[in-house]
């Protein structure tokens, strides 16, 4: 890596991220359980860290396996969104969508699941960058990259999407 010492190494993170939809509704999360959880309270999609061998699909089938208990059958990868927080390392959330699954929901050890119309979801305690990404997978957006840059208070300062700046005020308002 350029501008690092011999033997450092920058500190990311891949996760995975998938949006599950069923009769107009999105399987939420809603992140209680975990102690230093940046999404404490937030709501977001099944989904978690990479373990050491997994690809963005291992992970991503993995972590909807262990937080629902529903099999995907088939998926779609959306979009790769940067997530940038201060005084954390930079997160590569790796973003599917699923609506082709089987199984019975499970209890999750980090909050409580639950079927949310699409309608709905924006009234949720959602992190500010998600309203935008949710809105491109509604809208069926081919493979994006979403670069989201947050302050301390975890306050969006900046959005791109591949490469163009978007205007985060007219953003958070829809």
């Amino acid at each position: 890596m350029v501008g690092l010492a011999r033997n450092e190494v920058a500190e990311m993170i891949n996760t995975t991220l998938c949006y599950i939809e069923r009769n107009g509704q999105y399987l939420m999360l809603h992140r209680t359980k975990k102690k230093n959880d940046i999404n404490h309270d937030k709501w977001i999609g099944p989904g978690g860290k990479f373990e050491d061998r997994e690809s963005p699909e291992d992970c991503m089938l993995r972590e909807v396996k262990e937080e629902t208990g529903l099999t995907l059958h088939s998926y779609q990868y959306r979009g790769l969104v940067t997530f940038i927080c201060a005084n954390t390392p930079t997160e590569y959330m790796h973003l599917f969508w699923s609506d082709d699954f089987s199984g019975t929901l499970l209890p999750c050890n980090e909050g409580e699941l639950e079927w949310i119309p699409k309608d709905k979801v924006f009234q949720l305690s959602l992190w500010q960058g998600d309203r935008i990404f949710l809105r491109l997978l509604d809208r069926k957006v081919p493979f994006f990259s979403l670069k989201l840059e947050y302050d301390a208070q975890q306050r969006l300062l900046s959005a791109v999407l591949n490469g163009q700046a978007l205007d985060i005020t007219e953003n958070a308002a829809k």
